[in-house]
């Protein structure tokens, strides 16, 4: 069964309207309704856990679901233990553009904000 976290619940995962936003638009680009975009946690990077983003036809059964502005965020059951009570975010600024989690549950990270101890 896959689970539905409704907008706003920001203790378990929130989702900017920035980055439903970006995430709209690259969809448009790649022209397929069908993509979700999926946030997962890998090992590695300076810190020791690294962010990592990617898009999705499908989510599984078990994947956590989070809709916001007519798109879709998928995390997998093991990166959403480390995430629960995080945000989503899109930011512009002097160093580009990308999307970045504030992550209440890191103790440290890295500089460039990719990387994360728990």
């Amino acid at each position: 069964m896959i689970e539905t976290v409704e907008p706003g619940l920001e203790q378990e995962m929130a989702f900017t309207a920035s980055a439903a936003a970006k995430v709209k638009s690259l969809i448009e680009e790649e022209e397929n309704d069908s993509l979700k975009l999926r946030v997962f946690i890998t090992g590695g990077g300076c810190a020791g856990f690294s962010y990592g983003f990617t898009f999705d036809e499908s989510a599984a059964d078990d994947d956590t679901v989070i809709e916001r502005d007519g798109v879709t965020m998928v995390v997998d059951p093991m990166s959403f233990q480390y995430l629960v009570g995080s945000e989503v975010d899109f930011k512009e600024g002097l160093q580009g553009s990308q999307f970045v989690i504030n992550n209440p549950n890191a103790t440290t990270t890295c500089g460039c904000g990719s990387s994360f101890s728990i």
